[in-house]
């Protein structure tokens, strides 16, 4: 990293940082937002679903009367694009300790007819007030530390219409799982890595919603390449995470008539698992 960059990672906080701008909502009335989808993080030209999901997520926890998410699920149902979107939401039922509700993304096609992008469903609640008791058989995935893991930056030049979101995030892949980097694909459907924000932002609940996503996708060490498109996408928070860098683990176990499944965890640095997802996707075949 420059000593630019490096200046630049120091100043960005959580509520100003890049992230937090491009996916910020602005109320235009009760219930309905205008966002603006950023260029910035695109994936092949395609709007990173994981970024998607943030958007929505910021926007529903402006709409509802609590503000951290817990539980989130998102149906992609049509490509988004960069550029002005809105977002409809609907306040499901609230309680003492969640509040759940809905929200649509909306766009204009080609032809000027308003298109639903996504459609999500979230229950909101408030992380700080959860107890301390844990009770799990979770372990935290084993990879090397980060001085010994490769992010984009250590391997060639990407081309011009892959690079933009990894532009903004800091990867540092194990190397276990980089072999389709080398024209030599495990066969595994595993993908780890540390996590984070280009600009140095710690993370918080609406950063883990991009994290599940983030990572290459597990296809690659399957022996597949290009898109994978995100169908569907559940992320749990479990609980606010501690500043520093992530590690998240994705698997798959099953690709089966053009579909797969991706289980994600993300830990933080005091070995918390404060995020679980799971995603269908379809692949490229052939």
């Amino acid at each position: 990293m420059s000593d630019a960059a490096s200046a630049q990672a120091v100043r960005a906080t959580v509520g100003d940082s890049e992230f937090d701008r491009a996916t910020a909502p602005t109320r235009r009335a009760p219930g309905v937002y205008d966002v603006d989808l950023s260029a910035g993080w695109t994936v092949f030209g395609a709007l990173n679903g994981g970024y998607l999901l943030a958007v929505l997520g910021r926007t529903l926890a402006d709409a509802l009367p609590h503000s951290d998410p817990f539980t989130i699920s998102a149906h992609y149902l049509t490509a988004s694009r960069p550029g002005p979107a809105v977002v409809r939401t609907d306040l499901v039922r609230t309680g003492r300790t969640l509040s759940t509700g809905q929200a649509s993304l909306f766009q204009y096609d080609d032809e000027g007819r308003e298109v639903e992008r996504i459609r999500v469903l979230a229950s909101y609640g408030d992380l700080d007030a959860l107890p301390d008791d844990v009770r799990t058989a979770a372990e935290p995935p084993a990879f090397p530390p980060m001085e010994h893991c490769f992010g984009p930056e250590d391997g060639p030049a990407p081309a011009a219409e892959t690079s933009a979101i990894a532009d903004r995030l800091m990867l540092k892949l194990d190397p276990a799982t980089l072999g389709w980097a080398l024209g030599a694909p495990s066969g595994k459907g595993e993908m780890r890595s540390w996590f984070g924000l280009a600009d140095g932002r710690d993370p918080d609940p609406f950063s883990l919603l991009l994290a599940v996503d983030a990572l290459p996708p597990t296809a690659f060490e399957i022996g597949l390449s290009g898109w994978v498109p995100t169908v569907e996408l559940t992320v749990h928070v479990r609980c606010r995470p501690a500043p520093g860098p992530l590690r998240v683990s994705i698997t798959t176990r099953n690709l089966a008539g053009g579909f797969l499944e991706e289980d994600a965890e993300v830990w933080d640095g005091a070995d918390r698992l404060v995020a679980q997802s799971r995603q269908l996707a379809r692949v490229k075949l052939g």
